[in-house]
């Protein structure tokens, strides 16, 4: 599956797990989110991207206490596959549970991306 990831750890602040090799990641997450900041859970088609945020499943925090969201842009020709938020967080999570669960409590954050 072609995607975007960012989240944090419980000690080290937002990054990029996953860049699907895009050049400015950044620039692609900002367009999709746009105007769904404060919201914790997104599930909204774009062109050529589906934002998809949803709070970690396994309940983990940071170490202030703030439940860990994770956010997605499925990018094309993947934007299409899902038809509601239940169904891409299933696929998304199956996707980076376990390579995220090696990282979240390290005390930095991977150098490079979790996901091959």
């Amino acid at each position: 599956m072609n995607f975007l990831w960012s989240t944090r750890g419980r000690t080290w602040g937002f990054r990029f797990l996953h860049t699907a090799g895009v050049a400015n990641p950044l620039a692609v997450y900002e367009e999709a989110f746009a105007g769904t900041q404060g919201m914790p859970e997104t599930f909204r088609r774009r062109d050529r991207a589906l934002a998809v945020r949803f709070p970690d499943p396994d309940g983990r925090t940071d170490r202030a206490g703030r439940v860990i969201p994770h956010e997605f842009v499925v990018l094309a020709p993947d934007n299409t596959i899902f038809q509601d938020a239940d169904a891409a967080r299933q696929a998304l999570w199956d996707e980076v549970r376990d390579p995220y669960a090696a990282v979240w409590a390290q005390s930095s954050p991977p150098a490079s991306g979790l996901l091959g």
